[in-house]
């Protein structure tokens, strides 16, 4: 067996797909950009999403991050074709605090759950309750597991063009890892957009609550920096214990449990697949994941 390299400390890590930018000493963008994949995300791409956040959270001067995405659209969710190349990723970023990754070496729906634990569901509840305020800054088309990039940050803005969607079902699964439909949008809008795989513009989804303000696109990153100033004003400690309260409100409803059964739910959907189509997805259903893309590059 080779040796595993010594991690690098997050902060000094070249990152290739994400982009750092402290904009001033209260405020900190973070780009996505990996723009030949129109942000699709690979387990490199998480991991140094996670080390970005983790430098932001560790700057005692930063207030506010943005997290923005080069390229016409915000992201096209899982990238399903390229490698993970584990091994490597998990020599560069060390671990994040989870017990999942000792999983993830284990057969079977054991290992599965491993990977999706820490890099999925885990990250996403680490980004939500990182001690920062965090904009999303959306532009073009969210897909899928882009939404678990967007519905951590505590604010969404997004540009005239936006659309949310998440076309999981078709691929036999239950929505993507990270479970926020019913807040997101309350239960039937949620269920009418799991179950159609439809599109939410950017002007609905202001409507129900889940975008904050809608801008023109040539108008987004300045006024996402705007919002920025704005909230950078604030105490930084009076700013991070209203996120804690609010964050307290909605999971006191029940949040994580739903979450969790959900999580699990969408692995049964995993194991079904696997016993009978031989695939973890429904392979028919990605004749509707691929609709779903395949203009993303033309619009």
């Amino acid at each position: 067996m080779s040796a595993v390299p010594a991690a690098v400390p997050a902060s000094h890590t070249a990152l290739q797909h994400i982009l750092y930018d402290k904009i001033d000493p209260a405020i900190v963008r973070i780009t996505l950009n990996r723009t030949d994949k129109h942000n699709a995300q690979d387990t490199r791409f998480l991991y140094e999403l996670n080390a970005a956040y983790d430098r932001a959270a560790q700057d005692v001067d930063v207030k506010v991050i943005i997290l923005a995405a080069n390229g016409k659209h915000f992201s096209a969710g899982h990238d399903l074709s390229g490698v993970r190349e584990k091994d490597t990723v998990y020599a560069q970023f060390p671990h994040v605090g989870t017990t999942a990754r000792a999983l993830q070496g284990a057969p079977g729906v054991e290992g599965r759950i491993g990977y999706e634990e820490e890099a999925y569901v885990g990250f996403c509840e680490r980004w939500r309750n990182i001690p920062k305020v965090t904009i999303a800054s959306v532009q073009g088309k969210c897909i899928a597991a882009g939404l678990m990039l967007a519905w951590p940050c505590d604010l969404i803005v997004a540009s005239e063009d936006a659309q949310f969607s998440d076309v999981t079902v078709a691929l036999g699964i239950c929505g993507v890892e990270y479970f926020q439909h019913p807040w997101e949008f309350g239960t039937r809008r949620a269920k009418h957009m799991l179950y159609t795989g439809d599109a939410i513009s950017a002007q609905d989804a202001q409507q129900m609550g889940m975008v904050s303000e809608v801008y023109p696109r040539d108008e987004l990153a300045a006024r996402t920096l705007e919002l920025a100033q704005k909230i950078a004003r604030q105490p930084q400690f009076a700013l991070k214990i209203t996120k804690m309260a609010v964050n307290a409100a909605e999971d006191a409803k029940g949040r994580l449990n739903a979450q969790s059964t959900a999580f699990a739910l969408h692995h049964l959907g995993h194991g079904h697949a696997k016993e009978v189509y031989g695939a973890i997805i429904n392979p028919a259903g990605m004749h509707a994941s691929v609709r779903a893309t395949s203009k993303i590059g033309k619009t």
